[in-house]
């Protein structure tokens, strides 16, 4: 997959923001609560009013209807939006979801006939990711993926996102408090400081893949 290119993005008074993040590599995001994290991926998911230039190979979002940008960008919030009763229904089709997929989130299609009501918060958030890649992204932008869950779901949910991202080669950026979980993760790491600003904490870079907000 084509690599993901931010171009002077700024959004709310905060930016500009430059990053290039090749297909198949995982960058990590932290900061302080409030710092702009969560902001920044919705700019980038064309949710939020932005300027700057945001493009996905050749897919470029100025240049395309926003629901098929936002399909290719997919975004896992921090908190995930359910409307119906069962599971099931939050798919378009839940035959077609993956076994594997649903497997390494510790799942069985018995899920599909389960009450959102009954649900714990780890469970939703697994099955947020469920759904997620399920309409296969070509690029992932997750806040917190595993802030709810036990160490055990951390472990399978770390491998079943970066195994989609090197088996599609899709260009992740992932949100973390936990430094720990981003050495594991990431091969480099930004740092947002309280005023929105970034600041390369982990790995090398290069003209290429440098974050800068001025």
């Amino acid at each position: 997959m084509p690599p993901l290119e931010i171009r002077n993005l700024c959004f709310r008074n905060r930016g500009p923001y430059s990053l290039r993040i090749e297909g198949g590599e995982c960058v990590g995001l932290h900061g302080a609560s409030g710092a702009g994290k969560s902001q920044l991926l919705r700019a980038i998911a064309d949710l939020d009013p932005r300027t700057g230039s945001l493009r996905l190979g050749d897919l470029d979002a100025d240049a395309v209807a926003a629901p098929l940008w936002r399909r290719a960008v997919g975004l896992l919030p921090a908190e995930s939006g359910w409307w119906f009763d069962l599971v099931g229904d939050h798919f378009a089709d839940f035959a077609a979801v993956d076994d594997q997929i649903l497997a390494a989130a510790g799942f069985d299609r018995s899920v599909r006939d389960w009450q959102i009501s009954r649900l714990s918060t780890g469970e939703k958030q697994r099955l947020a990711i469920v759904r997620l890649l399920h309409n296969q992204p070509q690029c992932l932008l997750l806040d917190e993926p595993t802030a709810s869950l036990d160490q055990q779901a951390v472990a399978r949910i770390e491998t079943l996102l970066l195994s989609y991202g090197v088996t599609h080669q899709a260009p992740l950026l992932w949100v973390s408090h936990d430094p720990a979980q981003l050495d594991r993760v990431c091969r480099r790491r930004l740092f947002m400081e309280s005023t929105g600003h970034l600041v390369a904490t982990g790995g090398s870079f290069d003209e290429r893949s440098t974050a800068v907000a001025r």
